[in-house]
């Protein structure tokens, strides 16, 4: 006897149907496995065995084989668990068949009959909606992941039994409602840090305003206990909240990788990732034999951190390339190629020397220019390319750290850069881009002309003061953000001679 049943794999951060086919035939009692599963995949012949016995339901004596289609495309995960033991129970006359072809299922099973979470979830659902079915039924806890998609039914079950009682109408379970009403998402996307919290650094806070403003990749250089983490861990709270479509864009590749909460449903805060200095290339870009996102990808729509720049290793950051580039990272492999979405903003810190005290008036430093040379040389020059602005943090004074008057609230510094986007998506309506950062030598030509006294400054900073070619284009797009948080339609002299600033390292060479 044959039975099928829906479920769903995931390639990259999108989902696809498979249909698990079960076979009862004569012979030793014993299951196998076919379709390209994983080492998870063929466990899951003994976890089903016994979630099914210790259930107390029948299983059959005979000859299982399991068979995980399309054949030719490599499953993994233990998402099958649970399709697997109803598709066993359905071919051993359990269950009526037919219900079966409207549901796309999904759980792993404990030997007791438990059905716990699984990853990706987000990704089924919405490939549960676009094949039409008219639901899914799901581990509980991860019933409010799945509800965020509109169009299809989320029954939550916890065991084996209730899956089987829903199934043949003994049980009845009311769909998840939608649980991201605007109200509630508006609530989780409060941040439990704020930018009054910093004292001084005033210069900083408006390099970081602008950054965040045109989309603006920002290296903050300044000595320890400068305030450069703590300035960096703040910048979600000056961008714009997250819209629903950015919100399930950026769930679902945390989604795949496991990182929601149980119980959770959207991602509502902008994410702030900060890998160890000690990551590897895959780690920070994606792969792996079978490729899953990296943190560039986990960054997508919020902020990505690198402290200690320097610190990290050279081939690490040269992978930095292309999603700084593109918004997005390609990674290809003998079974084909993946697409990630990688649209962040790069912070990175550094401190002016080895030792860190080079810029810091009240200590002194103990570096040779031969290792500070070498110390910046970390950085290549085609990854600083892509660093729009390069601000030094010094050391606070002690009547800056006693003072009681807070900073700037990040709401009223929000406000301001969320005017001066709105100004941008209207200029790049359909051209591809949304930010001052992505503008190309065309748009770059149409919107950054320069008045007489503008292109006299930019000369003199070329010329004389020892700037590159490369940070022409550089800084002509933070000019322009510079002139949209002013509310200017062109850009005037004041504006490029404020971007010129923000080349500390092109200025000189060094800290």
């Amino acid at each position: 006897m044959v039975s099928r049943v829906h479920s769903g794999a995931l390639t990259g951060i999108d989902g696809y149907l498979v249909e698990v086919e079960v076979n009862l035939a004569a012979g030793l009692p014993a299951m196998s496995i076919v379709g390209l599963p994983d080492a998870a995949v063929k466990e899951s012949g003994d976890r089903v065995t016994a979630a099914i016995k210790n259930t107390g339901l029948d299983l059959p004596l005979r000859k299982i084989t399991v068979n995980l289609a399309p054949a030719d495309i490599r499953k993994e995960g233990s998402a099958f668990d649970l399709p697997i033991a109803l598709g066993i129970l359905a071919a051993n006359g359990l269950i009526k068949r037919a219900i079966l072809d409207k549901f796309v299922i999904l759980g792993e099973l404990s030997l007791d009959g438990r059905v716990k979470p699984v990853r990706g979830v987000l990704s089924l659902a919405a490939m549960a909606r676009d094949q039409k079915m008219e639901g899914i039924i799901l581990p509980l806890k991860n019933a409010a992941e799945a509800a965020v998609v509109d169009g299809v039914n989320v029954y939550p079950v916890e065991n084996l039994p209730q899956a089987l009682a829903f199934l043949n109408g003994e049980l009845e379970i009311d769909p998840v409602p939608s649980n991201q009403s605007t109200e509630e998402f508006r609530d989780y996307s409060r941040y439990e840090v704020d930018f009054s919290d910093v004292k001084a650094q005033h210069h900083v806070k408006r390099a970081l305003e602008i950054a965040a403003s045109g989309g603006h990749n920002i290296l903050l250089i300044g000595p320890p206990g400068s305030g450069k983490s703590m300035l960096a861990k703040r910048i979600p709270t000056i961008l714009p909240p997250l819209a629903v479509e950015e919100a399930i864009e950026t769930t679902k590749i945390h989604s795949v990788l496991g990182q929601i909460k149980n119980g959770s449903g959207l991602l509502a805060q902008r994410p702030f990732r900060s890998p160890h200095h000690t990551i590897s290339d895959a780690g920070l870009i994606g792969g792996g034999r079978f490729p899953t996102p990296g943190e560039v990808s986990l960054a997508h729509n919020g902020v990505l951190f690198l402290d200690e720049l320097p610190e990290f290793k050279r081939n690490v950051l040269e992978v930095l390339r292309q999603p700084l580039e593109d918004g997005v990272v390609s990674i290809a492999r003998a079974s084909g190629s993946l697409n990630f979405p990688a649209n962040f903003i790069l912070v990175a810190a550094m401190n002016p020397c080895p030792c860190g005290y080079r810029s810091d008036p009240k200590r002194e430093c103990t570096c040779s220019i031969m290792q500070i040379k070498n110390y910046i040389s970390k950085i290549s020059g085609p990854l600083l390319d892509r660093i729009d602005i390069h601000i030094e943090v010094p050391s606070l004074e002690y009547k800056d750290l006693s003072s009681e008057a807070g900073g700037e609230p990040s709401a009223l510094i929000r406000a301001r850069v969320e005017q001066a986007q709105k100004g941008q998506l209207h200029r790049f309506n359909k051209a591809g881009n949304f930010f001052n950062a992505g503008m190309n030598t065309h748009q770059l030509k149409k919107h950054c002309r320069l008045d007489e006294s503008s292109k006299k400054i930019m000369g003199l900073a070329i010329d004389k003061m020892g700037l590159s070619a490369r940070a022409h284009d550089r800084i002509l797009k933070v000019s322009r953000t510079i002139a949209d948080l002013a509310g200017e339609e062109s850009i005037q002299s004041s504006h490029v001679a404020e971007a010129i600033q923000y080349r500390t390292l092109d200025r000189s060479g060094s800290v």
